[in-house]
């Protein structure tokens, strides 16, 4: 069976497939003219982002309250990666220990939350589905929150403390979702989801009642930025886990890439074509919400990047996973960092929450993406 299942997989489940509502519609085949043309389009949008993500980072690093020219924030990365004593004053210190750490984890974070993205997209086949679905976010930030009212140890609102609690919620978030979707034997997306949708809610609740337990204002407030996503306090030692963790991912999700594409088709359909269904849902559900879990952790919950950039990448490449994880985690980082370079810089006497962000810019651009969607059909 799996000398005959194989080369039907390579066959149909390499076609690009977009989820559009409960159907999955599939692109045309890699071979042939029609594939060489998707491929050079893939190769050509990977290298804009890649400029681009350059460009953000520079960025990213070189403007803020104070403005460092660009010559001299690759003058001191320079000096610092050659291993030569930083010079004397406060822009080393600038560059190096505040704004490029912070940078980097927002290309992380964003490049994981554009992966998790698509693979929840994949895994509950809704085009609207995004990483804080499956309710790990909310355990998540209920750890976390935990941690900054009852003060447990941690030394800021990015500090291994909070960090290790939110895990900890991600984790005990996974398992009762994970319990409740497999009751009564199945693990269908319409099971999985509401079983995200009950377990999100009810942490929530006790989430806000932690928030509205909080000592004073200033803690009230803390609390509130870091629900709507934050970056502040990054710190080197903060990239390690959230890196590995993406990589991780995204080679555990790029294995699977061919078995996603026969996923959106439906059950059915991938069975046929030799796709442990029931397994490779029970495997993306635990890569994705680990995933989450260690992204909310370092930043918060940061609203509308997973639902948004996988939409945008289909649009510009198909929906072939096997290049569609890739350019979505891309985009996601340099997205990502953008937003959060505009959260620092767009009001001169306060940092604006990511989330916020996000969502001004995510709102109007999923509108016009249904909207167009809705036009095509």
């Amino acid at each position: 069976m799996r000398s005959v299942s194989e080369p039907r997989i390579r066959r149909r489940a390499g076609e690009g497939v977009v989820a559009t509502g409960s159907a999955a519609s599939a692109g045309g085949r890699t071979g042939g003219p029609a594939g060489a043309t998707r491929t050079a389009r893939t190769a050509w949008v990977v290298a804009v982002l890649a400029v681009l993500l350059v460009v953000a980072l520079t960025s990213a690093v070189s403007f803020g309250s104070v403005d460092i020219p660009i010559g001299e924030v690759w003058s001191v990365v320079g000096r610092r990666l050659r291993g030569e004593p930083p010079e004397a004053g406060t822009r080393d210190l600038i560059v190096w220990q505040l704004r490029l750490p912070r940078a980097l984890l927002a290309a992380v974070v964003g490049a994981g939350l554009g992966l998790v993205g698509t693979a929840v997209q994949a895994l509950v086949r809704n085009p609207l589905a995004d990483p804080y679905l499956l309710g790990i976010s909310s355990g998540a930030s209920l750890g976390a929150i935990a941690v900054i009212v009852l003060g447990a140890g941690t030394g800021g609102v990015l500090g291994w403390g909070l960090s290790a609690s939110a895990f900890a919620g991600a984790l005990a978030a996974f398992a009762l979702v994970w319990a409740l979707a497999r009751r009564g034997g199945g693990f269908s997306p319409l099971r999985l989801v509401l079983a995200g949708i009950g377990v999100g809610q009810f942490l929530s609740g006790f989430t806000s009642f932690l928030v509205l337990q909080a000592g004073d204002e200033q803690q009230t407030r803390g609390v509130l930025f870091w629900l709507m996503g934050s970056l502040s306090g990054a710190q080197w030692d903060q990239l390690a886990l959230p890196t590995t963790a993406v990589v991780l991912g995204l080679l555990v999700l790029q294995a699977r890439a061919r078995a996603l594409n026969a996923l959106l088709m439906g059950d059915e359909t991938a069975a046929g074509l030799g796709v442990d269904v029931a397994r490779l849902r029970r495997e993306l559900f635990a890569v994705t919400s680990v995933l989450t879990g260690v992204l909310v952790s370092v930043s918060g919950a940061i609203g509308f990047v997973g639902l948004m950039v996988p939409h945008v990448c289909r649009l510009l490449i198909g929906g072939d996973h096997r290049r569609l994880l890739p350019v979505s985690a891309l985009f996601g980082a340099v997205l990502l960092v953008a937003v959060d370079t505009l959260a620092r810089t767009a009001v001169s006497t306060q940092e604006l929450p990511i989330g916020v962000v996000t969502a001004v810019i995510g709102a109007p651009v999923l509108l016009l993406l249904l909207d167009r969607r809705l036009e095509t059909r």
